[in-house]
């Protein structure tokens, strides 16, 4: 069973091969982009209601919760971004400190949470795109614009979407995050907009009672703050993403804490801006069941203008999530690869755009299949499940490299590391267990198949096998 704790040896990971090295064209305002790009979408724009549902008015102390567990994590993840710049993220790390057992397993829940993250985006944009040509008179056939549980042929706008952000992909790194970041500030603009529209309408009895449905109310609970917590803990995370992007960065110890720490921190005060004006401006009750939360807002309390530009917006700067999803998973894809962990013909870069061009290719068409075949529902929680797995282990990680190599050059240290790693792992377990019970199964058979994976292949095919 040495298999299980083997590690990459720390110089290994700082000089990968060089045929399967991926081409430095990012720098940091790439970066923060990216994560922003990332975290903020479908979360804020749509789980601020479904959070609501469950937690009321103290939905907010839902995201303060969310958003404390997850500056913990990144403030582990931008220390070992900036030691470890290699792409991987927190399969890397786990490599690295835990071991080739803990490392599979990390990163087996990474693919979980991108796959399942970016058909969910892709499935959720198609609903706004389908409402809004409905609305200049250019509807698609109800056929193709659902999945065939639902009584159609296949989701085409999703379909379609993910194939766009792949193509981009494909065309160069440098060139789609140049392009990320335009659709981010169209994003953040539409955000702006919101806040100042609906703040106005301010009403503090709007906030009482403040928590109508408690705290908690124990192990996969439905309702309460912590029931709200592990679901809206969907909208922050997305920093990991620029991790995976070490390998491709210009000057990773600095740009990499740039992009991870300044994105989460902007991310943050955009939310609890956005949740303060929501919850003021009106019931909770009267837009927790809006499939369009706050564009619904606007057009009670400002005008059908704006809100259709702000839904206007989303279906723009949306695909900025997925794009930052797709990235991610094809890093932990292609490092798994050059690892020996996955097949190896997959660790291919292209001499053109510098990017694995195979794995982003397969990696769309499965989150087409997804998103074009399978209505996705609640699927965003086993997402957060496979999220929460890598930030309870990237905490773990950086208390035990702290202690294995306290001597270690960092260019970043988190403060506190003492109870920064604590914090991110403890907070993690118990967003899990206020997950549904029936996610935490569902989990549970993803790992055993995991298992089953690394065991009949993985751990014969690994480079470290000899």
């Amino acid at each position: 069973m040495d298999f299980i704790t083997r590690r990459r040896a720390m110089p290994s990971l700082e000089a990968p091969p060089s045929e399967h090295g991926l081409k430095k064209t990012l720098s940091w305002p790439h970066l923060v982009a990216l994560g922003v790009g990332a975290i903020v979408g479908t979360g804020i724009y749509t789980l601020i209601g479904v959070g609501a549902e469950r937690a009321g008015p103290a939905v907010m102390l839902a995201f303060v919760i969310a958003g404390i567990v997850c500056v913990c994590a990144a403030l582990a993840y931008a220390e070992l971004a900036s030691m470890i710049p290699v792409s991987g993220s927190a399969y890397t790390y786990s490599y690295t400190a835990l071991g080739e057992g803990a490392a599979w397993m990390v990163g087996w829940s990474l693919i979980l949470e991108y796959t399942v993250v970016c058909s969910a985006v892709a499935v959720g944009w198609a609903g706004y795109f389908s409402g809004m040509m409905e609305g200049i008179g250019l509807g698609l056939p109800a056929i193709l614009t659902s999945a065939p549980s639902q009584g159609g042929i296949v989701n085409l706008p999703a379909v379609l979407i993910v194939g766009a952000v792949a193509a981009l992909l494909v065309a160069g790194t440098r060139e789609s995050a140049s392009i990320n970041a335009v659709l981010v500030v169209v994003k953040i603009a539409a955000l702006i907009a919101f806040v100042v529209i609906a703040l106005p309408h301010f009403n503090a009895d709007n906030l009482k009672p403040f928590m109508p449905y408690g705290f908690s109310h124990g192990v996969g609970a439905q309702m309460g703050v912590m029931a709200a917590a592990a679901i809206i803990f969907f909208a922050f995370y997305g920093f990991d993403a620029v991790a995976t992007a070490a390998e491709e960065t210009r000057n990773p110890g600095r740009d990499l804490t740039i992009g991870i720490v300044g994105s989460m921190v902007a991310c943050v005060a955009i939310y609890m801006a956005v949740a303060v004006a929501a919850l003021g401006a009106m019931p909770f009750t009267d837009f927790m069941k809006s499939p369009e939360p706050l564009s619904h807002i606007i057009r009670t309390v400002g005008s059908d203008l704006w809100a259709t530009l702000i839904a206007g917006a989303a279906v723009v700067a949306l695909p900025t999530v997925i794009l930052a999803f797709m990235f991610g998973q094809s890093r932990i894809f292609f490092v798994m690869a050059r690892d020996g962990l996955l097949p190896r013909g997959l660790a291919h870069v292209s001499e053109r755009s510098g990017g694995p061009v195979r794995v982003t290719a397969g990696t769309a068409v499965l989150m087409a299949i997804i998103a074009g075949f399978i209505p996705l529902g609640d699927l965003a929680a086993l997402a957060n499940a496979g999220t929460l797995v890598a930030f309870a282990s990237v905490g773990l990680c950086l208390m035990v490299l702290r202690r294995r190599e306290p001597g270690r050059p960092r260019v970043f240290r988190a403060p506190v590391w003492w109870l920064v790693g604590p914090v991110a792992i403890l907070g993690c377990i118990y967003l899990f267990f206020s997950l549904p019970a029936a996610t935490q199964l569902n989990f549970v058979v993803w790992n055993v198949i995991g298992v089953a994976v690394y065991l009949l292949y993985s751990r014969r095919s690994s480079l470290l096998n000899g």
